[in-house]
Protein backbone atom coordinates (compact mmCIF):
# COMPACT_ATOMS: atom_id res chain seq x y z
CA UNK A 1 0.00 0.00 0.00
CA UNK A 2 1.43 3.35 -1.11
CA UNK A 3 2.61 5.20 2.11
CA UNK A 4 -0.11 7.96 1.34
CA UNK A 5 -2.90 5.63 1.19
CA UNK A 6 -2.03 3.53 4.51
CA UNK A 7 -1.44 6.88 6.47
CA UNK A 8 -5.43 7.81 4.85
CA UNK A 9 -6.61 4.77 5.82
CA UNK A 10 -4.81 4.78 9.58
CA UNK A 11 -6.53 8.91 10.02
CA UNK A 12 -9.62 7.54 8.85
CA UNK A 13 -9.86 5.24 11.67
CA UNK A 14 -8.44 7.84 14.35
CA UNK A 15 -10.93 10.18 12.83
CA UNK A 16 -13.66 7.50 13.51
CA UNK A 17 -12.30 7.15 17.49
CA UNK A 18 -11.98 11.17 17.56
CA UNK A 19 -15.17 11.96 16.96
CA UNK A 20 -16.85 9.06 19.38
CA UNK A 21 -14.69 11.23 22.39
CA UNK A 22 -16.26 14.48 20.66
CA UNK A 23 -12.57 15.50 20.38
CA UNK A 24 -13.23 16.66 17.13
CA UNK A 25 -16.07 18.86 17.10
CA UNK A 26 -14.08 22.19 18.27
CA UNK A 27 -12.52 21.62 14.42
CA UNK A 28 -15.16 21.36 13.11
CA UNK A 29 -17.15 24.20 14.59
CA UNK A 30 -14.23 26.57 13.23
CA UNK A 31 -14.50 25.05 10.04
CA UNK A 32 -17.85 25.35 9.16
CA UNK A 33 -17.65 28.79 10.73
CA UNK A 34 -15.01 30.12 8.24
CA UNK A 35 -16.88 27.99 5.46
CA UNK A 36 -19.77 30.24 6.19
CA UNK A 37 -17.77 33.48 6.62
CA UNK A 38 -16.35 32.94 3.39
CA UNK A 39 -19.01 31.79 1.24
CA UNK A 40 -21.95 31.99 2.73
CA UNK A 41 -24.11 29.77 4.97
CA UNK A 42 -26.75 27.96 2.40
CA UNK A 43 -24.12 24.86 1.54
CA UNK A 44 -25.94 24.17 -1.82
CA UNK A 45 -23.70 27.52 -3.27
CA UNK A 46 -20.46 26.78 -0.69
CA UNK A 47 -19.03 23.64 -1.66
CA UNK A 48 -16.46 24.20 1.44
CA UNK A 49 -19.15 24.49 3.98
CA UNK A 50 -20.71 21.31 1.72
CA UNK A 51 -18.14 19.35 2.53
CA UNK A 52 -17.38 20.27 6.59
CA UNK A 53 -21.42 19.95 6.69
CA UNK A 54 -20.79 16.33 5.54
CA UNK A 55 -17.64 15.96 8.07
CA UNK A 56 -19.61 17.34 11.00
CA UNK A 57 -22.33 14.53 9.85
CA UNK A 58 -19.89 11.49 9.74
CA UNK A 59 -18.73 12.47 13.01
CA UNK A 60 -22.08 12.68 14.54
CA UNK A 61 -22.42 15.99 15.13
CA UNK A 62 -25.58 17.21 16.70
CA UNK A 63 -27.53 19.99 14.37
CA UNK A 64 -27.79 22.65 16.43
CA UNK A 65 -23.64 22.97 17.16
CA UNK A 66 -24.14 22.93 13.43
CA UNK A 67 -26.97 25.54 12.73
CA UNK A 68 -25.05 27.69 15.73
CA UNK A 69 -21.26 27.58 13.75
CA UNK A 70 -22.98 28.58 10.25
CA UNK A 71 -24.71 31.70 12.36
CA UNK A 72 -21.55 32.41 13.71
CA UNK A 73 -20.09 32.61 10.27
CA UNK A 74 -22.72 34.63 8.24
CA UNK A 75 -22.69 37.22 11.64
CA UNK A 76 -26.82 36.28 12.96
CA UNK A 77 -24.64 35.04 15.94
CA UNK A 78 -21.68 36.90 17.76
CA UNK A 79 -18.46 34.67 17.34
CA UNK A 80 -14.82 34.62 17.67
CA UNK A 81 -13.21 35.52 14.41
CA UNK A 82 -10.28 33.31 13.15
CA UNK A 83 -7.74 34.09 10.82
CA UNK A 84 -6.29 30.92 8.60
CA UNK A 85 -2.71 30.24 8.63
CA UNK A 86 -0.19 27.65 7.26
CA UNK A 87 3.04 26.66 8.61
CA UNK A 88 5.82 24.95 7.25
CA UNK A 89 8.44 22.61 8.16
CA UNK A 90 10.77 19.46 8.34
CA UNK A 91 10.38 16.63 10.87
CA UNK A 92 13.00 14.05 11.55
CA UNK A 93 14.44 12.26 8.77
CA UNK A 94 13.76 15.21 6.50
CA UNK A 95 10.20 14.47 6.19
CA UNK A 96 8.05 17.94 4.52
CA UNK A 97 5.14 18.72 6.83
CA UNK A 98 2.34 21.24 6.32
CA UNK A 99 0.31 22.32 8.75
CA UNK A 100 -2.92 23.88 8.00
CA UNK A 101 -4.44 25.99 11.45
CA UNK A 102 -7.66 28.57 12.14
CA UNK A 103 -6.57 30.84 14.76
CA UNK A 104 -8.00 33.46 16.74
CA UNK A 105 -3.96 34.71 17.79
CA UNK A 106 -1.64 33.75 15.59
CA UNK A 107 1.27 34.67 17.82
CA UNK A 108 0.07 32.29 19.93
CA UNK A 109 -0.17 29.32 17.89
CA UNK A 110 3.11 30.09 15.90
CA UNK A 111 4.94 29.90 18.88
CA UNK A 112 2.80 26.90 20.05
CA UNK A 113 3.21 25.01 16.96
CA UNK A 114 7.13 25.45 16.80
CA UNK A 115 7.55 24.27 20.22
CA UNK A 116 5.73 21.05 18.64
CA UNK A 117 8.17 20.78 16.18
CA UNK A 118 11.41 21.74 18.32
CA UNK A 119 10.05 19.11 20.54
CA UNK A 120 9.60 16.26 18.74
CA UNK A 121 13.04 16.60 16.83
CA UNK A 122 11.35 18.97 13.93
CA UNK A 123 11.81 22.52 12.84
CA UNK A 124 9.86 25.37 11.21
CA UNK A 125 11.08 26.51 7.51
CA UNK A 126 10.05 29.77 6.00
CA UNK A 127 6.80 30.00 3.85
CA UNK A 128 7.68 27.68 0.25
CA UNK A 129 9.62 25.51 2.00
CA UNK A 130 7.90 22.70 1.52
CA UNK A 131 4.35 23.48 0.17
CA UNK A 132 5.41 22.93 -3.26
CA UNK A 133 6.01 19.32 -2.73
CA UNK A 134 2.21 19.33 -2.07
CA UNK A 135 -0.85 19.18 -4.72
CA UNK A 136 -4.38 19.95 -3.98
CA UNK A 137 -6.36 16.87 -4.66
CA UNK A 138 -10.02 15.14 -4.64
CA UNK A 139 -9.35 11.62 -2.80
CA UNK A 140 -11.12 8.92 -2.73
CA UNK A 141 -9.78 5.57 -0.90
CA UNK A 142 -12.32 1.96 -1.80
CA UNK A 143 -12.16 -0.89 -0.46
CA UNK A 144 -11.05 -3.73 -3.00
CA UNK A 145 -13.86 -6.16 -1.73
CA UNK A 146 -16.33 -4.10 -2.69
CA UNK A 147 -15.70 -3.95 -6.56
CA UNK A 148 -14.46 -5.19 -9.43
CA UNK A 149 -11.29 -3.07 -10.53
CA UNK A 150 -11.99 -2.38 -14.19
CA UNK A 151 -15.62 -1.72 -13.34
CA UNK A 152 -14.50 0.80 -11.10
CA UNK A 153 -12.31 2.13 -13.41
CA UNK A 154 -14.67 2.89 -15.79
CA UNK A 155 -17.15 4.62 -13.44
CA UNK A 156 -14.63 7.18 -12.17
CA UNK A 157 -12.42 7.96 -14.93
CA UNK A 158 -16.05 8.60 -16.86
CA UNK A 159 -16.54 11.28 -14.37
CA UNK A 160 -13.49 13.60 -14.35
CA UNK A 161 -10.63 11.23 -12.11
CA UNK A 162 -7.61 11.85 -13.13
CA UNK A 163 -5.99 8.94 -11.93
CA UNK A 164 -6.62 4.94 -9.87
CA UNK A 165 -4.32 3.18 -8.28
CA UNK A 166 -5.07 -0.40 -7.21
CA UNK A 167 -3.16 -0.71 -3.41
CA UNK A 168 -2.88 -3.82 -1.11
CA UNK A 169 -6.80 -3.95 0.04
CA UNK A 170 -8.22 -0.75 -1.36
CA UNK A 171 -8.26 1.57 -4.72
CA UNK A 172 -6.70 4.94 -4.64
CA UNK A 173 -8.63 7.64 -6.69
CA UNK A 174 -7.51 11.14 -7.39
CA UNK A 175 -9.07 13.78 -9.05
CA UNK A 176 -9.02 17.50 -9.53
CA UNK A 177 -10.71 19.33 -6.54
CA UNK A 178 -13.10 20.65 -9.11
CA UNK A 179 -14.69 17.11 -10.21
CA UNK A 180 -14.68 15.97 -6.46
CA UNK A 181 -18.40 16.51 -6.39
CA UNK A 182 -18.91 14.59 -10.19
CA UNK A 183 -16.87 11.66 -8.88
CA UNK A 184 -18.50 11.67 -5.44
CA UNK A 185 -21.85 11.70 -6.91
CA UNK A 186 -20.89 8.75 -9.54
CA UNK A 187 -19.40 6.55 -6.60
CA UNK A 188 -22.64 6.79 -4.62
CA UNK A 189 -25.14 6.57 -7.49
CA UNK A 190 -23.52 3.16 -8.19
CA UNK A 191 -23.67 2.06 -4.82
CA UNK A 192 -19.75 1.91 -4.48
CA UNK A 193 -18.35 1.90 -0.42
CA UNK A 194 -16.10 4.69 0.03
CA UNK A 195 -13.67 4.33 2.69
CA UNK A 196 -12.04 7.88 2.70
CA UNK A 197 -12.80 10.81 0.69
CA UNK A 198 -11.65 14.50 0.83
CA UNK A 199 -10.39 17.33 -0.84
CA UNK A 200 -6.32 16.99 0.53
CA UNK A 201 -3.19 17.47 0.02
CA UNK A 202 -1.04 14.76 -1.61
CA UNK A 203 2.79 14.54 -1.62
CA UNK A 204 4.85 14.53 -5.01
CA UNK A 205 7.22 12.67 -3.76
CA UNK A 206 7.79 10.76 -0.41
CA UNK A 207 10.52 9.75 2.08
CA UNK A 208 10.55 6.10 3.03
CA UNK A 209 11.32 5.85 7.13
CA UNK A 210 11.61 3.06 9.52
CA UNK A 211 12.37 2.15 13.23
CA UNK A 212 12.49 5.50 15.83
CA UNK A 213 12.63 7.81 13.24
CA UNK A 214 9.14 6.57 11.55
CA UNK A 215 8.10 6.21 15.55
CA UNK A 216 9.03 10.27 16.20
CA UNK A 217 7.35 11.56 13.20
CA UNK A 218 4.65 9.95 13.91
CA UNK A 219 4.33 11.20 17.67
CA UNK A 220 5.21 14.77 15.80
CA UNK A 221 2.30 14.77 13.59
CA UNK A 222 -0.10 13.54 16.19
CA UNK A 223 0.82 16.20 18.63
CA UNK A 224 0.26 18.94 15.98
CA UNK A 225 -2.95 17.25 15.11
CA UNK A 226 -4.20 17.27 18.48
CA UNK A 227 -2.96 20.90 18.83
CA UNK A 228 -6.60 22.82 19.01
CA UNK A 229 -5.64 25.63 16.22
CA UNK A 230 -4.38 22.96 13.96
CA UNK A 231 -7.19 21.58 10.88
CA UNK A 232 -5.01 19.71 8.93
CA UNK A 233 -1.46 18.14 8.41
CA UNK A 234 -0.10 17.01 5.46
CA UNK A 235 3.65 14.72 5.32
CA UNK A 236 5.08 13.27 2.69
CA UNK A 237 6.55 10.13 4.81
CA UNK A 238 6.63 6.83 3.91
CA UNK A 239 6.04 4.30 7.02
CA UNK A 240 5.84 0.58 7.48
CA UNK A 241 2.12 -0.70 7.86
CA UNK A 242 3.05 -2.42 11.34
CA UNK A 243 4.25 0.87 12.84
CA UNK A 244 1.30 2.81 11.37
CA UNK A 245 -1.22 0.34 12.87
CA UNK A 246 0.44 0.76 16.20
CA UNK A 247 0.31 4.27 16.19
CA UNK A 248 -3.01 3.85 15.57
CA UNK A 249 -3.84 1.61 18.72
CA UNK A 250 -1.67 3.79 20.97
CA UNK A 251 -3.93 6.53 19.56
Amino acid sequence: MSGHSKWATTKHKKAAADAKKGKIFTKLIREITVAAREGGGHPENNPKLRLALERAREANMPGENVDRAIKKGTGELPGVSYEQVLYEGYGPGGVAILVEALTDNKNRASSEVRNIFSKKGGSMAGSGSVSWIFKMKGYFLVERSGIDEEKLMGIVLENGAEDMKTEEGVYEVTCDPKEFEAVKKALEQNKVKIQTAAITKIPTSSVKLEGETARQVLQLVELLEDHDDVQNVYANFDIPDEILQASSKEG
